[in-house]
């Protein structure tokens, strides 16, 4: 009788992150609490509230019966977060989330629409018969786009509804749904880490440390060019491998049953109106972020314009447009829900007056190091406080007022110090699981996070490698 061991099984997102949560919660009461006073600034034309160095100072905890029940305020204090704060950081959490949440939902049910008009279908279709022979070839040129949006423009969530072309796509060519999901999320986190112009990192980071804006793109680019040639190779290994052999797969022991077969599409000329309607207005979107400052709302907005001119031109009508909508909503509800789970941390992390203190015991260390080994300091703390601000825009008005000054003391241009912050932000979120993106990604392509760390710590641990090379030549090239 073959008896087999049962291996360590990741648990469910959201049983991962409310685990996360509980255990940041009793980190409260442990680590010390204390604040930095904090300033308005204008930065890029939006106002930033940023930290302000020198200004870092202990508060004292308040321990009591009901605090660790039901909470309890005190002036002046700190208050550990108990079980109210740890039961309520989930819904607050969202509520502070509700704006990636709703957009996701919104975008996830135009995308309903637009694979109910078939285009969806017809544009992979035409795809597979133009590269389909080289599936090598077809994966670079995607995984090349995808970083360009991630470079230039900061796109992120806005990928998130196509995880599930991407797995057709990766169907089609013989892969499985991690080769899938990994042409969407490394392209587009490996663009994001090596930002050339992206506004929501290089545009802030920049601002805030006072350094000439959009400045030192040649050397970001070159960054870009190494470090989506590693993610290119790995996938690409991956995908030869399993290839030769199905049962190398990762996901080749998931009890998760086969995939649902695709049916062959054709590709009409209404088509051809609706893809091109559909990217006019998307192009518009990208631009009005950029030249009229617009956020969620307004990006759904534009989304919202796209689903009912798609369905105009291929004359679905009122209800099964609805019905569409409302389906492509369902496939995006743990994806959204995942994004509200995970803004729960830095909740109960704020609650507790414990993420100043993290920031300030770092910045005291690095500051006595030599400057080739700040540097790589510097990337290694940014890496872990991603863990805790899973915000590109929000991290940088946390931690570069500190790390910008950090490095006229080490003689480091500033420049350097937002490399190094651009690095440990980007590529930290291919694998945290604070990362909203990447954990609703992972329940779209149904895949475990434990699956995903196995096929990805590899190219995480080369491209982190490759960040500190990076740095180094910075640090000795005077890099600004």
């Amino acid at each position: 009788m073959n008896m087999k061991k049962p291996g360590f099984k990741f648990p469910h997102v959201f049983v991962l992150l409310t685990g996360v949560i509980f255990l940041c919660s009793l980190a409260t009461y442990v680590i010390p609490s204390g604040v930095y006073d904090r300033e308005t600034r204008l930065v890029e034309g939006h106002e930033r509230i940023l930290l302000k160095p020198g200004t870092f100072r202990r508060v004292e905890k308040h321990f009591s019966l009901q605090g660790v029940l039901l909470g309890k305020k005190i002036e002046g204090k700190a208050s550990p977060v108990g079980l109210h704060g740890f039961l309520t950081a989930i819904p607050r959490g969202m509520e502070k989330a509700a704006d990636i949440i709703f957009f996701i939902f919104i975008i996830g049910g135009v995308f309903g629409i637009l694979q109910r008009t078939g285009v969806i279908a017809a544009v992979i279709q035409r795809l597979l018969d133009t590269l389909g022979k080289s599936g090598a070839l077809l994966t670079v040129v995607l995984m090349a786009v995808l970083a360009a949006g991630g470079s230039t423009l900061g796109m992120g969530e806005e990928f998130i509804p196509l995880v599930p072309v991407f797995l057709l796509v990766s169907q089609r060519l013989g892969y499985d749904r991690i080769y899938g999901m990994a042409i969407v999320l490394l392209g587009a986190d490996v663009g994001f880490a090596a930002s050339t112009t992206n506004p929501f990192t290089v545009g802030v980071a920049q601002g805030i440390a006072e350094v000439k804006l959009m400045s030192g793109i040649p050397f970001r680019m070159i960054f870009l060019v190494a470090a989506l040639t590693l993610a290119v190779v790995h996938v690409l290994r991956y995908g030869a491998r399993i290839r030769r052999d199905p049962s190398t797969s990762l996901l080749a022991r998931e009890a998760d049953g086969p995939e649902e077969p695709v049916d062959e599409a054709v590709y009409r000329p209404r088509h051809t109106a609706i893809l091109l309607g559909s990217l006019a207005i998307f192009a518009f979107i990208l631009f009005a972020t950029q030249q009229y400052g617009w956020w969620m709302a307004d990006m759904a907005g534009g989304f919202l314009l796209m689903g009912i001119a798609a369905a105009a031109m291929a004359r679905l009508s009122v209800a099964d447009t609805a019905r569409s909508f409302v389906k492509g909503m369902e496939e995006m509800l743990v994806a959204a829900l995942v994004v509200g789970f995970a803004r729960g941390i830095a909740v109960v992390l704020s609650d507790g007056q414990i993420i100043d203190t993290l920031v300030h015991g770092v910045a005291g260390v690095l500051q006595n190091l030599p400057r080739v080994i700040a540097v790589l300091g510097m990337l290694g703390y940014e890496s872990f406080l991603n863990l805790f601000i899973p915000s590109g825009s929000g991290q940088a008005a946390v931690s570069i007022p500190l790390m910008a000054p950090l490095s006229d003391v080490l003689g480091i241009n500033r420049q350097v110090a937002v490399f190094a912050f651009t690095c440990g932000d980007g590529f930290s979120n291919m694998v945290i699981p604070t990362s909203g993106i990447l954990m609703a990604m992972l329940s779209l392509a149904r895949v475990p996070y434990g699956t995903w760390l196995r096929f990805m710590l590899p190219l995480f641990i080369q491209l982190m490698v490759l960040s500190g090379v990076f740095l180094i030549i910075a640090v000795l090239i005077n890099y600004r």
